[in-house]
């Protein structure tokens, strides 16, 4: 397979459209920075301290502009692959609905202004963790590691998993076992939620030549590690309720991770063991584990939040 490596200088095929605000919006990734937002604040929420609330609404927008600015910079560094894929080709860029100059500026005034302000409002800790997860995003994951290695997700799921040790920082002023045990909660859950995605648009991915793991590994490996990082992930996502201190979940949480990952496991059996019937294969079960793998992460972080004002 020869692979391809977009450049920033490549042009879009057609010339550029009058920039609508909605565009600028859709280059954030709203629906992605929902659940980047949301896992955030819930480890925001969830620290033993309490923030001010405009402290805690001024940390929580940074969150959201870092998120967003790094989403636009993967845009940016991108648009050759999006207009090549299916599943990415309606994104402002490849349309030429916006040019890559406005989309680059846009993102790196996000980035710059989110690092910043989370700095002089809140900490320099929480700012260089910012700082860090936005380069891990646009640098380490988009531009390095994933049109080289299958191990992308693996090694790039890292920059998804910042947020609630964000957030956390933000409310305490130093990092702790608990964020860091969300950290690897997110960490461990992206490949077989990216995967279970990958599986059902591996010929998008073929196309551009994105070494994702179904295109690499085929379909089989790919089904075998969603199963066995699943079921890491059930033991790992009780750990909160195991720790020691001020910094113990009680038993909503621990319930709570236990019935959803237990679910999440059962999807990725049902994935791990299957084989396709054929190309008119509808891909269903992948698409109901890509779809509770969303709910599930939403369901866990609001569970610790829950137990955080309503201990057992």
């Amino acid at each position: 397979m020869t692979m391809t490596s977009p450049t920033p200088a490549a042009a879009t095929a057609n010339p550029p459209l009058p920039a609508d605000w909605r565009d600028l919006i859709a280059l954030t990734k709203p629906r992605v920075m929902s659940l980047v937002i949301f896992t955030g604040l819930c480890g925001l929420l969830a620290a033993p301290q309490h923030i001010h609330p405009v402290l805690g609404f001024t940390a929580i927008l940074c969150i959201a502009m870092g998120a967003g600015g790094a989403a636009a910079l993967n845009q940016w560094w991108e648009a050759d692959i999006d207009a090549g894929m299916k599943r990415t080709a309606q994104r402002p860029l490849p349309q030429g609905r916006l040019d890559r100059t406005t989309a680059r500026d846009f993102a790196g005034v996000l980035c710059a202004a989110s690092v910043f302000l989370m700095g002089v409002a809140i900490s320099w800790l929480a700012a260089a963790i910012l700082a860090i997860s936005i380069v891990y995003y646009a640098v380490v994951y988009t531009i390095w590691l994933k049109p080289r290695t299958p191990q992308n997700i693996v090694i790039g799921g890292g920059a998804g998993a910042f947020p609630p040790l964000i957030g956390w920082v933000a409310a305490t002023g130093h990092i702790s076992a608990m964020p860091l045990v969300l950290f690897a909660i997110i960490f461990m859950w992206t490949p077989p939620h990216f995967w279970a995605l990958a599986l059902y648009v591996k010929t998008d991915y073929a196309k551009v030549g994105i070494p994702m793991m179904p295109v690499v590994a085929g379909e089989r490996s790919t089904r075998r590690q969603i199963l066995v990082y699943s079921i890491l992930l059930l033991p790992l996502s009780v750990l909160p309720w195991w720790l020691p201190g001020d910094e113990h979940a009680g038993a909503i949480y621990g319930v709570s991770a236990l019935a959803l990952s237990s679910i999440f496991l059962g999807f990725a059996i049902r994935v791990g063991l299957r084989e396709r019937t054929g190309p008119d294969d509808t891909m269903k079960p992948e698409k109901q584990m890509f779809a509770y793998s969303i709910l599930y992460l939403f369901a866990l972080f609001a569970a610790l939040v829950v137990d955080r004002f309503i201990p057992l």
